[in-house]
């Protein structure tokens, strides 16, 4: 991760932008020598991901099982 300074992130903003967008570059930004933030990619996932994590687990019947018996159990409340 490049260390960039308060000042210089300021200066360059569009720049380190496009890095982090085009690139994945990562940046650490420091003033009067203390970290204070971190430029990087927006962590992103997808449903596919979701969906092959799922698919590596067996069902729990017991969980299926009681998840309908607290479904039956509920009532409908009417609102007006």
């Amino acid at each position: 991760m490049t260390e960039v300074t308060a000042t210089e992130a300021s200066r360059r903003f569009a720049d380190l932008l496009d890095g982090v967008e085009h690139r994945g570059e990562r940046y650490t930004i420091v003033r009067r020598g203390r970290v204070i933030a971190q430029l990087e990619p927006a962590a992103t996932t997808a449903g596919a991901d979701a969906k092959a994590l799922l698919r590596r687990h067996r069902i729990d019947r017991a969980w299926v099982t009681q998840n309908d018996a607290l479904r039956d159990g509920l009532t409908v409340e009417e609102r007006f």
